[in-house]
């Protein structure tokens, strides 16, 4: 027996139990631009082509070619992440901005991932990290209130996007739903991959022979930590291992970095980072990287050498990444990511 489908979004039916969630994802964007504009925010426009489109081992990104007048063809691809036009616009000048844009992500589909969504990203020239902790609840309080929302919801979960999130270390975390002593497998940037095995799979996780530490401290992430995160009042997980963190500033204890994740109802919503401003050392993490992606996925992307020789004239900056898309979910109660989106991308291609 054939399963049965769901109309298609543009079924008139089905937009019209649509509809009322895009006005409030309009609503929503419309009071984040609003509030972003008071704190003396620009809004900037990237352009979605790059040479790279991210030097981080898991991401994947869709890959185009520009012909010049030449006619010749150049590899190119649609930017996973604003994150090095938005730096190279700091080294120009700029101190607080702001992109509200699409980007694309490879191999991503499911109730909270779709391969074209909305990131909102903000950098704040001079400021320490932690200003961006504020910054994350009131975009929740924004959200909730354009949504008319007492609370996010997700699967049965609830949380007070009005409640002053909640501060815990990822170390905390692993050790307090785990059981494990995370930074015992790490010695600044180098990390013990046997070592986190013994304790995870003491934890009861399963772990392949091949895996790497991070393949093993993701799993650890995924099974045992984030469905705690984030329930009742929202949740930051502050200070990543060095090791998972390219693109931070190291924290006072070298084996931590100073990046962040904002957590609400056990899913995750924004990313944010003290940014590194040390071309050289950017340059070894990215080939590293890069390394990394050539040995799981047989592929490497390019360095963008003009984002490289920029990040010499970035002031310190402190950056964040957050799914809009997501956020819109939890403020609307959405079951999945492509209710709140006005035009999905297809789930299957024609002729395939």
């Amino acid at each position: 027996m054939k399963t049965p489908t769901a109309s298609p979004w543009w079924d008139r039916d089905r937009h019209a139990g649509r509809r009322p969630l895009l006005l409030a994802r309009n609503r929503m964007q419309a009071a984040i631009r609003d509030w972003l504009g008071t704190q003396g925010f620009l809004e900037i426009d990237p352009a979605a082509l790059a040479v790279s489109p991210g030097n981080e081992a898991h991401l994947h990104g869709f890959a185009t070619r520009m012909i010049g007048n030449d006619g010749a063809p150049h590899a190119m691809y649609l930017h996973t992440s604003p994150e090095f036009a938005m730096k190279k616009l700091l080294a120009t000048g700029e101190e607080r901005i702001f992109s509200l844009s699409h980007v694309w992500r490879n191999r991503e589909r499911g109730p909270l991932h779709h391969p074209e969504f909305t990131m909102l990203e903000w950098y704040r020239a001079g400021a320490d990290y932690r200003a961006l902790f504020e910054d994350c609840a009131h975009f929740l309080r924004l959200a909730a209130e354009a949504a008319g929302a007492e609370a996010l919801r997700f699967r049965g979960a609830e949380c007070d996007p009005f409640a002053t999130p909640e501060l815990v270390t990822v170390a905390e975390a692993f050790r307090e739903f785990a059981g494990i002593d995370l930074l015992a497998t790490c010695s600044g940037a180098d990390t013990d991959a046997p070592a986190l095995r013994a304790q995870a799979e003491a934890a009861g996780i399963r772990t392949g022979g091949d895996d790497s530490w991070s393949d093993i401290l993701s799993r650890v992430l995924v099974e045992k930590v984030e469905p705690h995160l984030g329930h009742g009042r929202p949740l930051i997980l502050d200070r990543y291992p060095a090791a998972e963190a390219a693109l931070a500033r190291p924290a006072a204890d070298p084996r931590e970095a100073e990046r962040f994740e904002l957590y609400a109802c056990g899913v995750e919503l924004a990313n944010g980072f003290g940014e590194l401003t040390d071309p050289a050392e950017q340059r070894r993490r990215f080939l590293l990287e890069m390394e990394e992606k050539a040995r799981i996925y047989g592929e490497r992307y390019p360095l963008d050498e003009d984002f490289l020789a920029a990040l010499a004239q970035m002031p310190p900056a402190s950056g964040c990444a957050l799914g809009f898309d997501r956020l819109v979910m939890l403020a609307t109660g959405a079951p999945r990511i492509d209710e709140v989106i006005w035009v999905p991308v297809a789930e299957q291609v024609a002729g395939t």
